[in-house]
């Protein structure tokens, strides 16, 4: 029997049930299970700032630009994923892109210079612009109409994966240094193992699409607001993210720096209470996008991003125990509005899930680069607690979801 005659058997009985019950709860978990190992890997990256900063003399700028060498690459090619995958669905690619990462994180391990660190940093990169826009695809294939919940339980996996790797980090990586960062790469085999079950499941859902529309292309549907609207809902979507990520981006990549220059503490206690800022992201996703299928989109991305803006403007000026609470409640505020804007895009511009997830999740991580890279420059000039005093007033620009199409994006029915 041939390979994909012996998957279409393996994945029958999961395809099956698709078909009759909808919501595919394994397949979601095996996704999200996937993005908390991806993401956690890339979090070890940016905790383990700290050993790299000392191992190897960086300054802020040098950090920043590690960042950005991850989140470009991954960025960039995330919409060309996505496109591609839009027209030729590649179920295994999933495994292979993890591969990538395995690969980075090896070499992080023993690099011994800068241009190897930046190097590694990329190769981390790419297996992230191959995981998100397709697992986004699966898990919506998954969903059975509940798009919001499916997005927020595979996005809360890849949360969760943000939050323990600072708190892995701070018991692995900076006690045992640099060469630790190689016993993740068993985390990337793992994620390979379970990507390449999925990607049997997903080969036959495929096959059975196929053959019940009789092996003829489907045509891709039009946009249901047309395209002047379209295009103005997607340019206040972007400046949405550029708000919400280009600040999370300050308390991602310097709270640990800023918690350790403003109030002394160690960088264990710097770690765990960037912990407790991911944990808060995993809450807000995972509300997030259950309660836009429920209400609706909008009332949460105007929650989302205008409600932080009060504990933001407030967090550069108290001390150190309301500083670990503010970051909390900001995680949770500004995480619920990934799935809600996500899903909103989706449906903006239906037939094009895997463009979109590249887009936006490609955008999302360029935003966080330049805002790392931007503001590593900016606080080796003025310091980091000027620098967090001014990006304090980015979670205001939440008023442009006012220019939203009205009537669009309410609940699910």
């Amino acid at each position: 029997m041939s390979d994909r005659g012996l998957a279409e058997r393996a994945a029958a009985p999961v395809v099956a049930a698709t078909t009759t019950a909808g919501f595919q709860l394994p397949i979601i978990l095996a996704l999200s299970t996937c993005h908390l190992l991806n993401d956690m890997m890339q979090s070890v990256l940016i905790a383990s700032y700290p050993v790299l900063h000392e191992a190897h003399d960086l300054s802020y700028a040098q950090i920043g630009l590690i960042t950005l060498a991850f989140q470009f690459t991954a960025s960039l090619l995330q919409p060309v994923v996505g496109t591609v995958t839009d027209r030729r669905p590649m179920p295994y690619s999933l495994a292979v892109g993890m591969g990538s990462t395995f690969c980075g994180l090896l070499l992080l391990a023993k690099a011994s210079t800068y241009p190897l660190i930046l190097l590694a940093a990329a190769l981390i990169g790419i297996g992230s612009a191959v995981f998100h826009p397709e697992a986004s695809r699966v898990a919506r294939s998954a969903a059975g109409g509940r798009y919001g919940f499916a997005q927020s339980v595979f996005q809360v996996g890849g949360n969760a994966g943000q939050a323990l790797g600072p708190l892995l980090a701070a018991f692995i990586v900076v006690p045992f240094g640099q060469g630790s960062v190689a016993w993740f790469s068993v985390a990337a085999l793992i994620a390979m193992t379970i990507l390449a079950r999925v990607g049997i499941w997903y080969a036959g859902r495929l096959s059975v699409m196929n053959a019940a529309r009789g092996g003829r292309a489907t045509a891709r549907p039009g946009l249901p607001l047309g395209r002047r609207r379209t295009l103005i809902a997607i340019a206040v979507l972007v400046v949405l993210l550029f708000s919400k990520n280009f600040y999370m981006a300050a308390l991602g990549s310097f709270l640990t720096f800023y918690l350790i220059d403003q109030f002394g503490v160690s960088v264990q206690t710097a770690q765990l209470v960037l912990f407790g800022y991911m944990l808060g992201i995993v809450i807000g996703t995972l509300t997030g996008g259950a309660i836009g299928d429920r209400i609706g989109r909008v009332p949460v991305i105007w929650f989302s991003i205008l409600g932080a803006a009060p504990f933001a403007l407030v967090l550069p000026h108290v001390g150190l125990a309301a500083t670990a609470v503010l970051a909390v409640l900001i995680g949770i505020i500004m995480a619920s509005a990934f799935s809600a804007i996500l899903v909103y895009a989706q449906d903006l511009m239906p037939g094009r899930v895997g463009m979109v997830a590249g887009v936006f999740f490609g955008f999302s991580f360029g935003l966080g680069a330049l805002g790392a890279a931007a503001l590593g420059v900016v606080a080796d000039m003025i310091g980091l607690a000027r620098v967090y005093r001014i990006v304090a007033f980015l979670p205001l620009m939440g008023l442009a979801t006012v220019f939203l199409p009205k009537g669009f994006g309410g609940p699910r029915k």
